[in-house]
């Protein structure tokens, strides 16, 4: 089969996503894929809900900020998947359904003060301490955890990282980094797990990803340099 369509692509991830979660004796419906429409225009989103994605994530709050307002008529959620700044705080409230990357207990609380609805936020932890990425270190994500579960209209949902760029072939490398955000998910008792792209999704679902965000497999090559999730 010649895969040329967003509708192509997307049935060829969700049939790695059923695999990948079979392995692991999990259901598939455990998963939920988050399209990543970095780089790309309104037309491709709009092409990928009609092909039945629900869940769309952005990396940059500008760029989400040129799309998202013309495709409210979706039905989507919206995912801000990439490092928010605090000064773009408000503008992301009134885009985003949830947001990924809860980086710091000062961003924490400039949402918590701006928000006006109750708010869905997972902790990005740096796994591995890599150097010139953002997020709480596994040491410092209980404390975290439970000084942002104190904050007024922000619900604290789960954990992501970005594990570090890896090809295809080499995924295995990152399972002990998927496996440890588990293990530390489960002492935090939170359900969700946002883990695992484009190139390590499927190690990602078998060590318990609950979202996994995915650009390149669905939406194809991207046109801007920078990484592909």
């Amino acid at each position: 089969m010649r895969v040329t369509t967003v509708a192509d692509r997307l049935a060829l991830v969700q049939e790695r996503v059923a695999r990948a979660a079979e392995r692991a004796g999990r259901s598939p419906a455990e998963v939920t894929i988050v399209a990543v429409s970095k780089s790309f225009p309104a037309s491709a989103i709009e092409e990928a809900a009609a092909a039945g994605i629900a869940h769309i994530g952005e990396n940059r709050v500008q760029e989400a900020a040129a799309k998202i307002p013309s495709l409210r008529h979706l039905p989507v959620t919206w995912h801000l998947v990439g490092h928010l700044q605090t000064n773009k705080a408000k503008t992301a409230l009134d885009l985003f359904d949830i947001i990924h990357s809860m980086d710091s207990l000062r961003l924490a609380e400039v949402l918590s003060h701006r928000a006006e609805r109750a708010l869905p936020v997972l902790l990005e932890v740096n796994v591995v301490g890599e150097a010139g990425k953002f997020g709480f270190s596994p040491q410092e994500a209980l404390q975290a955890a439970e000084a942002v579960a104190r904050l007024p209209r922000l619900e604290v949902r789960g954990l992501m990282t970005v594990a570090p760029l890896t090809r295809l072939r080499r995924a295995e490398e990152v399972r002990p980094i998927f496996r440890d955000l588990r293990r530390l998910r489960d002492a935090l008792g939170l359900p969700e797990l946002s883990m695992g792209m484009t190139d390590d999704f499927e190690v990602a679902i078998e060590e318990g990803a609950t979202l996994v965000r995915i650009g390149r497999a669905i939406f194809g090559e991207r046109q801007t340099p920078g990484g592909n999730p």
